[in-house]
């Protein structure tokens, strides 16, 4: 075997099919990795060996469609790889059952391990396959409730770094209501302040308003929060960096998801970006309300300030 590459980041995608691999793909694609589908198991080694190291990140989507798919094998595909460049990760999109019916209901296909079947025995048959997968993936993605935007900012969020620009942070609002955003590493609870909900004239506001902000620093409690929040997370982040990380996700959370957690992501993502880290923000309830994404860059940030 020729010299490998250091370097070399690879990205092994799997998970149950109609859950997003496709997708993930294309959006991988878009931020700049060299990406294959559907490749076979036993080729994969051969695209890292070698004296010229790759020169772009390589994302591998590999399902039971695979000519020599199976779980051993890309278990130990893994470990083999991991040998010749130490930046692998296995990602698993997963879905509920459920939600995989009303896909594949809608779009008519046959599922690939039930041709002569309903789709539901595939579903059940692929997830109980891939039960061993799910379990020792290194980044973990529920599509069932997620749009095609919201994908593709959780992949960008994750992995945009990786083509040159450092770990990645994202920064996510929303309402503890509806339950916590999915792949979040680190939770702030934001309930204690004082909340702008009970002043009508703040009511239909949101975080982003600068009334609303100035309300919210007006709680005593305030400024020693954010300045310890800020003080973990700036201590945690090198340590997540030496561990190999290449995305880290931060949310904040309050009753609504509309005024506290909105300013406080506001707050330390721009505190955040100051320190030049590449940081996007995601209001999950603001979308919801204006039925888009609300996406927010470093560079958009630079020029803000925290409250």
């Amino acid at each position: 075997m020729g010299e490998s590459t250091q370097e070399t980041r690879v990205v092994l995608i799997t998970g149950p099919s109609g859950a997003g691999r496709s997708s993930a793909i294309k959006v991988l694609e878009d931020i700049g990795f060299e990406t294959i589908d559907n490749i076979p198991l036993s080729l994969i080694p051969k695209l890292l060996e070698g004296s010229d190291p790759l020169d772009q990140p390589l994302a591998l989507g590999i399902d039971v469609r695979n000519r020599d798919f199976s779980v051993e094998g890309l278990l130990h595909l893994r470990q083999t790889l991991g040998k010749q460049t130490q930046n692998v990760d296995l990602l698993y999109l997963d879905c509920s059952v459920e939600v995989l019916m009303r896909r594949y209901s809608e779009t008519r296909r046959r599922h690939p391990m039930a041709r002569d079947e309903s789709p539901n025995d595939g579903i059940l048959r692929e997830k109980q396959l891939l039960e061993d997968l799910r379990s020792r993936a290194d980044i973990l993605i529920d599509t069932s409730e997620l749009t095609v935007h919201d994908l593709r900012a959780e992949i960008e969020g994750g992995f945009g770094a990786v083509t040159g620009q450092g770990m990645a942070l994202s920064v996510h609002s929303f309402s503890y209501k509806r339950g916590l955003p999915q792949g979040l590493d680190m939770v702030f609870d934001c309930r204690f302040l004082r909340n702008p909900h009970w002043q009508p004239e703040l009511r239909q506001g949101t975080g982003l308003d600068p009334e609303v902000g100035a309300y919210i620093t007006e709680d005593a409690r305030f400024a020693p929060f954010a300045d310890k929040v800020e003080d973990l997370i700036t201590m945690l982040l090198p340590a997540c960096i030496e561990e190999g990380k290449s995305h880290f996700s931060i949310g904040f959370g309050c009753t609504g998801g509309q005024h506290r957690s909105v300013f406080l992501a506001e707050s330390i993502s721009a505190a955040l970006a100051r320190q030049g880290w590449r940081v996007s923000i995601r209001h999950r309830e603001l979308e919801r309300r204006s039925a888009a994404p609300i996406r927010v860059s470093a560079d958009d940030l630079s020029g803000r300030k925290a409250g």
